[in-house]
């Protein structure tokens, strides 16, 4: 398969992903569209990496998991503990700066 189809694939994820940051407000498919959008940056890497023959593609695709992964613990955490004391997951209910 040519690399130019793995770099349209990369970019129709990554605007899937920004579209759903954009527009959607439940906080789960928010994290859910992060992810997406950290998938397509690692195709992309990876598929550079094939062009380009190096491995500094997939060396930068680990990092990037192993903090999608970080991501993950975190925010999952804070996710639960804001729909257990506020009862939704709506990102813009929850007015905790609020004066």
């Amino acid at each position: 398969m040519p690399i130019g189809y793995y770099y349209a694939i990369a970019a129709i994820m990554f605007c899937t992903g920004l579209v759903g940051v954009l527009l959607r407000r439940n906080a789960i498919v928010l994290f859910m569209c992060v992810e997406l959008m950290l998938n397509s940056v690692n195709l992309t890497l990876a598929a550079a990496a094939r062009q380009w023959g190096s491995a500094d593609g997939q060396v930068f695709v680990f990092f990037v998991i192993v903090v999608a992964a970080a991501e993950v613990v975190v925010g999952l955490g804070l996710i639960v503990n804001i729909f257990f004391r506020r009862g939704t997951l709506d990102v813009d209910a929850p007015r905790l700066l609020r004066g």
